[in-house]
């Protein structure tokens, strides 16, 4: 199966959260979110929340105290995501927009990125998210990825999928491809009598593979979990990737003057950034 491109807009539509509703209910949800605060800490922040959706995540996470911002780039989504906020008595703000092209610097605590919404993109744009990311970050920020468990999604790898809701069905045709590492899906969606196709693919990566890129993106720290928060094994079905962003040099007092001495933070350091 050819690559071919992307299709957003009909993958992330109102039949997705029609077909995904079981899987991403109330349990899960509530499931996921209290595995983020731990994994946090439970020290609520500024935090963003990286291709929402429709806000299953960022609408709890702020009924737990965070101050949250949900990125999408799929409008109906973020209609949905606040829709929801209104009924979690909540308030968030929700972003339309690319997450290769995030507008704030070290702005947040916290981002997250979760359930496989990485690499959508070809390898050079993927690398530009985690560098977005970093840049959104306050220094000892933390992002985390939450995607599927790369060996063990390989060992129980299905050339084809089903969802059944109401005599409605979405089916997913599967292949791998070993060279790029990208899952690719052709995607049919039965509903109402009308069928319709829709193609996407994801970039697979190993625990291993994604620290590397993550600390070529400027993170520090980086360490992984399954979905419990417990030890990444080789039975893990998803992992969390942590990484936590490089903390900025502190200035040290100079000895012969007793005034502080010039910024350790070196050439690198951009005009307006915090100090």
């Amino acid at each position: 199966m050819a690559a071919g491109r992307f299709d957003y807009e009909s993958v992330f539509d109102e039949d997705y959260i029609y077909f995904m509703s079981e899987r991403l209910g109330d349990t899960q949800s509530d499931a996921d979110v209290a595995l983020i605060d731990e994994l946090f800490g439970k020290r609520p922040g500024d935090l963003l929340d990286l291709a929402c959706g429709h806000g299953r995540i960022a609408n709890r996470l702020a009924r737990r105290g965070y101050r949250v911002t949900g990125l999408d780039s799929s409008r109906l989504l973020l209609d949905q995501a606040q829709a929801d906020a209104r009924a979690f008595d909540v308030s968030v703000e929700y972003v339309q927009g690319d997450m290769r092209d995030l507008h704030w610097t070290e702005r947040f605590d916290y981002v997250v990125n979760w359930f496989g919404s990485f690499g959508y993109f070809d390898d050079q744009h993927n690398m530009l998210v985690l560098e977005q990311a970093a840049r959104a970050l306050r220094p000892g920020g933390t992002l985390a990825i939450e995607m599927p468990d790369y060996s063990s999604l390989l060992r129980h790898y299905q050339p084809a999928s089903v969802i059944e809701r109401d005599g409605d069905f979405l089916i997913d045709q599967n292949s791998f491809d070993p060279l790029t590492g990208r899952s690719t899906v052709q995607r049919t969606i039965i509903k109402g009598g009308q069928t319709r196709r829709a193609h996407f693919f994801v970039r697979l990566f190993t625990y291993v593979e994604l620290k590397e890129w993550l600390t070529t993106a400027g993170f520090r720290e980086v360490r992984g979990v399954d979905e419990s928060g417990g030890p990444l094994t080789d039975g893990s079905r998803r992992m969390v990737v942590l990484a936590r962003k490089q903390e900025r040099p502190v200035s040290i007092p100079s000895r012969s003057s007793g005034t502080p001495s010039a910024s350790r933070q070196g050439p690198n350091r951009q005009p307006g950034q915090r100090a």
